[in-house]
């Protein structure tokens, strides 16, 4: 993480699939917890899969803008989930992180998460969130500042590409960018 810079606005301030895989290899911190992301999926307004595509809400008012906010929601009645907002504001453009290789806070992310096992400790968007301490009190929060700090990738590393998980309109976009051999994300990617 030494000699990495922050990521600021600017850098959301793109297309959402540009992001997604850029994000991949970048660090992820909340409050001094979390690690290199491993994974994400992109959202748009314009695929049936987004939460924006049938427009604003009061849910999804942050996915609306400005870039570099996060956008948090509440899952299956019992998980929050941790999204990036992207692209132009007013577009609705969103980057879920879906797997972190856990590095930092782990004695914070074993308590949180109840198990010791380092591999299933952030490997799925619920897991990831749970690890972080990640609620909706960090719903439309700035990412370039506290609690979070985003740092830029080291080097581009090796990105597998697939479709999304877990969705089943639009599904077989292949908006789906992970660190390819990584054992920490939530599933494979097919051959």
């Amino acid at each position: 993480m030494t000699g990495q810079a922050a990521l600021t606005a600017a850098f959301f301030d793109r297309d959402v699939l540009a992001v997604a895989r850029e994000l991949i290899g970048a660090t992820l911190l909340v409050e001094g917890v979390g690690g290199a992301i491993v994974e994400t999926e992109a959202y748009d307004p314009d695929e049936p899969a987004s939460h924006a595509f049938r427009g604003r809400t009061a849910r999804n008012a942050v996915m609306f803008g400005p870039p570099g906010r996060a956008y948090v929601y509440f899952t299956y009645g019992m998980h929050w989930c941790l999204n990036f907002v992207c692209g132009a504001e007013g577009h609705a453009t969103a980057v879920l992180i879906r797997a972190l290789a856990p590095e930092a806070g782990l004695e914070a992310m074993r308590a949180r998460r109840g198990l010791e096992a380092l591999r299933l400790l952030c490997s799925g968007p619920a897991r990831l969130t749970q690890a972080l301490g990640v609620t909706n009190r960090h719903n439309g929060l700035a990412l370039a500042a506290p609690p979070f700090l985003v740092l830029e990738r080291a080097a581009a590393p090796a990105i597998a590409v697939g479709p999304r998980i877990g969705i089943s309109q639009a599904k077989d976009l292949p908006w789906r960018f992970g660190l390819a051999g990584s054992p920490f994300l939530s599933r494979p990617f097919p051959a």
